[in-house]
């Protein structure tokens, strides 16, 4: 019986053994699963939020500080705040000091070491590393050299910005693929220390969380803008493929047919550049950064009533946003201007330039009314930000804009100068009313899009202002005329055709088309000057000498002749090229005429003016007749 109950012991102790051996293991087991996922990207990006959240919402004092410690913990406390706000804007210097928090948080507080943040990104096996990845680890280690020029550096020195063929396409586009970043990073063989991986990590952390998702990064550099969600098939299509072919539905699924969510694009030195690496992921992301990136002094809120929203952003970059059911899916549109780089010198290049860019000097120096015209992304607003800089400082401008996008104050911030722009319940007439009595030198209008700017922009330069500065979308003179007599009339400034004409061409004086060719390369394609045909014949009353009928009806039927000869066909204005754009050079070409040439001098200071006239002789000759200064 002794016998007995020792084997059952012994083998109760043995089973008990073996079960603590295997819950063990499995502990351990669970253990390694429970620390690997706990260094993904995901879970270290809830320890943030949940982390920072409590930070923001603790409350200082139940915790027993003393007074000192209490009023720099609320300082801390409210500069955090300020920031988790302000880097959703664009501010660099905000997201900075939020990415500079999560990379302490990140190595102090939830233990990222050399061996587990591998875990996050594979840093160590390139072939795991997705083009998003390289990507990163590029623009990190570029950054470090190159600052905001990065993305810059990179296109250049390995030629991105050049028409290829993809994919078996028949037709070349500007794109960069997976494979080309897949080389870029192999060639640069990187060597990454802890503090490199960290900051990878970290900034991937910070662009899901507050950040603009995968273009974060790329809306910092110094490019001409970024946009999303404007390629690839929108969410409402595939519903209705899923009901009618499944083969390209698995096709989308398998992600071999872009979606609007993978669309993101680039505008770089005049060309659209879709980045076919890089992808939001999913709709829903998209959503988030559209309905993010544009909240900047609260503009209002963007809803399915009023789909669409333009603002600026902090760092002054132009932002568009539009969503469904406006648009076929969420969109957004950032264009950045470099008011560094906004000089004459810095953006015509060209041969010929020394005398296109001292044309333009005297033509603003002149006090000449001058329009700007070409199509979207031409350079129109770059070219007029190069041109206010030859303004006299003596002169007060007075700008209007649909979003602030010239911030002047910020290149000349001595100067008067005062910006103001449209919003819900101010119309940019009434901005341009409210100008009208603000002592204004020169009028600077962004964009002449409506009817109503257009009609006052005319009034305006006649009375308001010494001269006027504005853009249009015009494709040539002729039709620069016709579009803003046609504005005059819809408003009704006035009713009948040509005497709205005559209005536009008595006060435009000079027009300067620009181009984007198909190359992305940006010029002057002419400068216009409009001569408006002055009306030299004057009715007559030699009737009253005429001593019979039939001599008095030849001599009413002379007047009666004159009369519709001015009322119907008789042309308002001529127009001449004064510069031209040929075989990649500027060539001054017809002289300016002689009315303009001496209001020119006239409106400049005496060392301009005698320059001018050097200018006169050495285009159009010795010859030319002086004008002198009245």
């Amino acid at each position: 019986m002794n016998i007995v109950l020792m084997l059952a012991v012994i083998v109760v102790v043995a089973i008990l053994i073996v079960y603590s051996i295997r819950k063990n293991k499995n502990a351990e087991v669970e253990e390694k699963v429970v620390d690997e996922k706990s260094y993904t990207i995901d879970a270290m990006m809830d320890f943030i939020k949940n982390r920072l959240d409590e930070i923001t919402k603790v409350n200082l004092y139940d915790i027993g500080l003393s007074e000192e410690e209490l009023k720099r913990r609320k300082a801390k406390k409210y500069e955090l705040r300020k920031a988790l706000k302000g880097c959703t804007y664009g501010d660099v210097n905000d997201k900075k000091y939020v990415k500079e928090l999560i990379y302490d948080l990140l190595y102090k507080e939830y233990g990222v070491n050399e061996i587990n943040i591998s875990k996050a990104i594979s840093f160590d096996i390139p072939s795991l590393l997705t083009p998003q990845d390289k990507f990163d680890i590029i623009m990190h280690m570029y950054k470090k050299e190159f600052g905001y020029e990065s993305l810059t550096q990179m296109i250049k020195k390995y030629n991105l910005a050049v028409e290829k063929y993809i994919d078996g396409d028949s037709k070349p586009s500007y794109v960069i693929t997976p494979q080309e970043i897949d080389d870029i990073y192999e060639k640069e063989n990187f060597t990454l220390d802890f503090a490199d991986k960290l900051s990878v990590v970290t900034q991937r952390i910070y662009q899901h969380y507050k950040g603009y998702s995968s273009i974060d990064e790329i809306r910092d550099m110094n490019i001409d803008g970024v946009s999303g969600g404007v390629s690839g098939l929108p969410e409402s299509f595939l519903s209705q493929v899923a009901q009618t072919d499944g083969d390209y539905l698995s096709q989308i699924n398998e992600n071999k047919v872009p979606r609007a969510c993978d669309s993101i694009w680039i505008f770089f030195q005049g060309k659209s550049i879709r980045l076919a690496f890089l992808s939001f992921g999913k709709e829903s992301e998209l959503k988030r950064v559209c309905q993010n990136i544009y909240k900047y002094n609260n503009p209002g809120q963007l809803s399915d009533t009023n789909g669409y929203k333009i603002n600026e952003m902090k760092d002054g970059s132009r932002v568009v946003v539009v969503r469904p059911s406006m648009s076929e899916t969420w969109a957004f549109f950032v264009r950045k201007f470099d008011v560094k780089r906004a000089t004459l010198e810095q953006i015509i290049t060209i041969p010929g330039k020394e005398n296109a860019i001292d044309l333009l000097k005297y033509l603003v120096k002149g006090a000449r009314v001058i329009s700007l015209t070409g199509e979207q992304g031409c350079g129109k607003t770059t070219m007029l930000m190069g041109m206010i800089e030859n303004i006299y400082d003596t002169m007060n401008l007075r700008i209007t804009e649909t979003a602030f996008e010239l911030h002047l104050r910020k290149i000349y911030p001595t100067r008067n100068i005062l910006s103001m722009r449209e919003t819900e319940t101010i119309s940019g007439q009434q901005c341009l009313d409210v100008q009208k009595k603000t002592d204004g030198s020169v009028n600077i209008i962004g964009e002449v899009a409506t009817d109503p700017v257009a009609s006052w922009m005319i009034q305006s330069a006649q009375v308001a202002s010494k001269f006027t500065l504005f853009t249009h979308h015009a494709k040539t003179f002729p039709n620069l005329i016709t579009a803003l007599r046609n504005s005059m009339l819809r408003t009704g400034a006035f009713s009948d055709e040509r005497t709205a004409e005559e209005q536009v061409v008595s006060v435009l004086n000079f027009d300067i088309h620009l181009v984007k060719d198909f190359r992305g390369r940006r010029y002057i394609e002419r400068v216009t000057e409009c001569i408006p045909i002055e009306d030299n014949e004057s009715y007559t009353y030699d009737y009253r000498n005429e001593k019979t009928m039939e001599g008095k009806i030849e001599k009413f039927m002379d007047n009666a002749t004159r009369y519709f000869h001015k009322v119907t066909d008789k042309e308002m204005y001529r127009y001449q090229n004064i510069m031209e754009y040929h075989n990649d050079t500027y060539v001054i070409t017809n002289k300016i005429s002689d009315q303009n040439l001496m209001e020119m001098r006239n409106n400049m200071n005496d060392n301009d003016a005698i320059e001018f006239d050097k200018f006169i002789e050495r285009n159009w000759g010795k010859a030319t007749k002086k004008v002198t200064r009245s």
